[in-house]
């Protein structure tokens, strides 16, 4: 087996990502923990523990144990990394002692934050943390060239947060960090099926409405999906036809803050660099960038070209991984 000392890790709301330079993205697991209440054991981390949302006895609960892009549960946190690492090194063949990690933190995370973020990664055995901010990662992720003298503008739509950057010699130069993404979208779902049909849906039933039917607020054609969940009124399962322009509808007010964040970053621009972005648009990347119709509705709404990166899932623990060569000329990494 190989050594492995360097490895970037995407610590992300609905997904934790583990970059190594020899294998690329080695694992991708959600970031979810089932632990017995009573015995505080973790029982499963990952794809095992979101198979279990809302189907377990009592005694066990799934939690995701990071809101908004940070820690809301440390020890879950910690217990949760060591897992993936030590499944990390059995997936990709390599073995991590003590190794130096790359993680990610959302621009807008305060230094408690972040040091809860470092203490935890060191914890789950790291021997150093870098900590890089979300769209810097993304960017190099998505192969621009954040070291150079030109604009590079991030949209990174994940689970948790939504962070919008420009990004020039290898720093950002203006940037907003929302917390609305794709766990809010999910979460605007429920409540519009709840309050329009009176049924309760789970969150991975929102989560297939908006990978299936959700558009961004474009015209398009119909789309019909057939969904269950819980009656509110008389307690029994009931099944519903859900179509896409009533999900538009319910997405609509988180759509149009994202767009915000979006306006109101690219007017903080320098004038010096608002010709580059005229040139070489906005990259999106992160899982919302995957929502139907996001690419076209942005371009319009901005009037700047607006690309997907290469892999949008991947991006940021691409980026984390491969920031290790940008130490020194990066001054968001060298801390």
């Amino acid at each position: 087996m190989l050594s492995q000392s360097e490895i970037g890790i995407d610590l992300g709301t609905a997904n934790t990502l583990v970059y190594s330079k020899n294998k690329g993205v080695a694992l991708n697991e959600p970031s979810v923990v089932a632990i017995d209440t009573e015995t505080k054991k973790v029982l499963a981390v990952g794809k095992d523990a979101k198979e279990m949302i809302g189907k377990t006895p009592g005694k066990i609960v799934a939690i995701r144990p990071l809101k908004d892009g940070v820690i809301a549960d440390f020890d879950v946190t910690t217990d949760m990394l060591l897992q993936i690492m030590k499944k990390a090194s059995k997936k990709a063949g390599f073995t991590i002692r003590k190794p130096n990690v790359v993680v990610c933190t959302p621009s807008g995370a305060t230094s408690v934050e972040r040091r809860a973020i470092i203490d935890a990664v060191r914890n789950a055995g790291a021997k150093k943390v870098h900590v890089i901010e979300e769209p810097v990662a993304a960017a190099i992720g998505a192969g621009l060239p954040v070291d150079e003298p030109v604009a590079n503008v991030v949209v990174d739509i994940g689970g948790g947060t939504t962070e919008v950057a420009i990004i020039s010699y290898g720093g950002i130069v203006a940037a907003h960090s929302i917390r609305v993404a794709g766990d809010r979208l999910d979460e605007d779902i429920i409540q519009y099926v709840r309050k329009e049909y009176n049924v309760l849906i789970g969150e991975r039933t929102a989560e297939r409405i908006k990978m299936e039917i959700g558009y961004a607020l474009l015209d398009h054609e119909r789309i019909d999906i057939e969904i269950r969940g819980r009656d509110l009124v008389t307690g029994l399962p009931k099944t519903v036809n859900l179509h896409s322009y009533e999900i538009q509808e319910a997405i609509k007010e988180s759509l149009l803050h994202i767009l915000e964040a979006i306006r109101a970053t690219l007017e903080e621009c320098p004038a010096e660099l608002s010709g580059d972005i005229v040139d070489r648009g906005v990259i999106l990347s992160g899982g919302g960038a995957l929502l139907n119709g996001i690419q076209d509705w942005l371009s319009e709404e901005i009037v700047v070209p607006v690309h997907l990166a290469p892999n949008p899932l991947e991006s940021v623990a691409i980026g984390t991984g491969k920031a290790l060569a940008y130490i020194d000329r990066l001054p968001l990494l060298a801390r």
